[in-house]
């Protein structure tokens, strides 16, 4: 044991990053390549086997724990933002700067892409047995779905647009009353909560798919494109789908977020202990009343 923990300590002396946004880029990839990875081959299970409508909750219920993990993986780097509405919304508040919020979401967009990636090649023989090779975005025998959001067939525009931003801004309040240092939830026990959060919402507010994440839906989606899915991944519904969980999560982060300080951040009574919420801030040495290093976004 020993001289396994010092190998892992000659390997971080020599090769671990100094700069501190390396780090947390690299983070971000990561835990949500990883968040991907599992909640999209829970998705692959449960499409492969048929199963009936209240399996659905498992389905969701796969995606909170992987929340949980990936959430603790990154914790104590980059906070797992994991979500470019989560890292938007942090940058409407002055916690990050244009340059972490930039490449934090292309960080996220690359790790979703690449847990798509790795969760196709998992179950490629699952998905050709059950479409016999041909991929079909809908019908009895898509696929598509395991990856990328669609909505259910009676979904309007409007209806979309109203999923996409209500099931973002409740995820962003559950995100902003959870991190919220003066509810006094314990940070070890804020990635649980988390994990819960994402139950809920994924359990309540599923007409198309939960996607509260651009990342976690445009980048599978760009991958099903490349995997032999075609053009209609965009096209479906003569393209008035592809863009809203894309455009409407990062509405949905602002309205949520925001929604909360206004209605109940700023109404704390005053603690000269905490700093308000939104005084200006540094990107990362300055305390607030909302711990930016715990904030995190997904999925299903």
């Amino acid at each position: 044991m020993t001289a396994a923990v010092n190998i892992v300590d000659r390997l971080r002396a020599k090769f671990g990053l100094r700069d501190d946004l390396a780090r947390c880029v690299l983070c971000e990839f990561v835990c949500t390549a990883f968040l991907m990875y599992v909640g999209f081959c829970a998705n692959t299970n449960y499409v492969l086997l048929r199963q009936p409508a209240n399996q659905y909750f498992a389905v969701q219920f796969a995606w909170g724990l992987a929340l949980l993990f990936a959430v603790q993986m990154g914790f104590g780097i980059s906070g797992s933002h994991l979500n470019p509405a989560v890292s938007f919304f942090l940058y409407s508040f002055g916690h990050i700067g244009m340059d972490r919020l930039l490449l934090y979401s292309a960080a996220q967009f690359c790790g979703a892409f690449f847990g798509a990636s790795l969760s196709f090649l998992t179950y490629y023989d699952g998905i050709n047995s059950f479409d016999g090779g041909h991929r079909q975005v809908y019908g009895p025998n898509a696929t598509a779905g395991i990856f990328a959001t669609y909505p259910r067939d009676y979904l309007s525009v409007t209806g979309a647009i109203v999923d996409q931003v209500a099931c973002t801004a409740i995820m962003c309040i559950c995100v902003s009353l959870i991190t919220e240092k003066r509810n006094g939830i314990p940070k070890y026990l804020q990635p649980f909560y988390l994990s819960l959060m994402l139950c809920v919402v994924g359990m309540s507010l599923a007409n198309a798919g939960t996607g509260m994440n651009p990342a976690r839906d445009l980048a599978p989606r760009l991958f099903t494109f490349f995997a032999g899915y075609g053009s209609e991944v965009f096209s479906y519904r003569n393209y008035s789908w592809f863009w809203i969980p894309i455009v409407c999560p990062m509405i949905g982060a602002i309205v949520g977020s925001w929604g909360y300080q206004l209605l109940i951040g700023i109404h704390f009574a005053d603690d000269e202990n905490e700093k308000s919420l939104i005084l200006p801030i540094s990107a990362r040495t300055s305390e607030s009343s909302i711990d930016e290093k715990a904030f995190t976004g997904i999925k299903a």
